[in-house]
């Protein structure tokens, strides 16, 4: 297919950011397209959330273009779902699986300190989607890993975005799981696009169509080119790449 007759989803262009110090960022460029299923990979500190807070328009860089569906971050944040990494903390709190998942339609709910009909039917609607209606009147904290991370899955598309953002998904889930959580992600993937930090290299790219390597400066490839040479250059050591193989 000609990338160039593809829309674009969001364009990334000679960007630049840094904390008051040495450059996070170096001359980003990226276009992610619509419909694309992209793979970021990269060390810690190597710039990865820091470029998904400008995407979020979280963060301002010093210098390049960003658009998101062809608007300034601020403004087109409000088409992305974002799902974050993990959080321990969120465990305990006294709270149900549908009480976060309706979270999502904060902001976007006609009523000050409720929830339209809408809000609820597409809740429902959502959890129905990730296959965790059952799970609706739990408590967060009876959850599995897996489970937990369908619950944020389904609180990102409460807001019916077109662009889905995952950030370490898999992290704190079984690798017995990540096969069916990455098939989710295929099925979702057919009405949206989808990007995922990931350090899981041999995993990911069996299921995204390009990786961006990122560690200060990025560089994209087809999934098909990765090589453990590549990998090595981006974390700056030898990397063991290890093929997933689950039997039961």
């Amino acid at each position: 297919m000609n990338q160039d007759s593809i829309n674009t989803a969001i364009s990334i262009r000679d960007i630049c950011f840094s904390y008051n110090g040495p450059l996070v960022l170096d001359h980003i460029n990226l276009e992610i397209y619509s419909g694309e299923f992209l793979g970021i990979i990269g060390p810690n500190g190597g710039g990865k959330s820091t470029l998904l807070k400008i995407i979020l328009g979280l963060l301002t860089p010093l210098s390049g273009y960003i658009s998101v569906l062809g608007l300034p971050p601020k403004k087109g944040k409000l088409t992305i779902g974002y799902v974050p990494q993990h959080n321990s903390f969120i465990d305990n709190f006294p709270i149900t699986v549908e009480s976060v998942v309706l979270q999502g339609r904060l902001g976007k709910t006609r009523i000050i300190g409720n929830y339209t009909q809408k809000d609820r039917e597409i809740a429902q609607q959502v959890m129905a989607q990730v296959e965790i209606l059952g799970l609706s009147k739990r408590p967060l904290s009876d959850l599995s890993g897996g489970q937990h991370q369908r619950v944020l899955i389904a609180r990102a598309l409460t807001t019916e975005p077109e662009i889905l953002i995952l950030d370490e998904p898999t992290a704190h889930v079984d690798v017995r799981l990540e096969k069916d959580f990455f098939r989710l992600l295929q099925t979702l993937n057919k009405k949206m696009t989808i990007i995922v930090v990931s350090h899981d290299i041999g995993f990911i790219s069996r299921y995204v169509n390009r990786v961006a390597c990122l560690n200060q400066t990025l560089v994209c490839h087809e999934t098909a080119t990765i090589s453990g040479k590549i990998i090595d250059q981006l974390y700056g050591t030898k990397v063991r790449i290890i093929d997933h193989i689950h039997l039961l």
